[in-house]
């Protein structure tokens, strides 16, 4: 079996990440290749998962806010249209207590 050190789809960047140039459908050598191939893709998309997470985290608060601020906006907005709406009920109201009354 070759060592992926000897084979020449072989990378080692600096920081001692490795990384592979080779094709999975054309220059795979050996079985083992493959499974060395997935290995690492699989590791890079755990990477930018945990980046992605990360990301979130940090983008958590301010979402809060915005959702806070949001709905404040939404109920200033409700508060200033009751008048539209308030006044038919003040009138149904009327209407009931004189009903009460009589």
């Amino acid at each position: 079996m070759i060592q992926c050190k000897d084979c020449e789809h072989f990378v080692r960047a600096g920081g001692g990440q490795i990384g592979f140039r080779c094709d999975p459908f054309s220059t795979i050598k050996e079985p083992e290749c493959l499974v060395k191939w997935q290995l690492v893709k699989l590791d890079v998309m755990v990477r930018a998962y945990q980046a992605t997470v990360e990301m979130y985290k940090r983008l958590a608060p301010l979402q809060e806010k915005m959702f806070r601020h949001m709905e404040q906006e939404i109920d200033d907005i409700n508060e200033a249209e009751s008048w539209k709406y308030g006044g038919e009920d003040d009138e149904d109201e009327d209407e009931d207590d004189d009903e009460e009354t009589s």
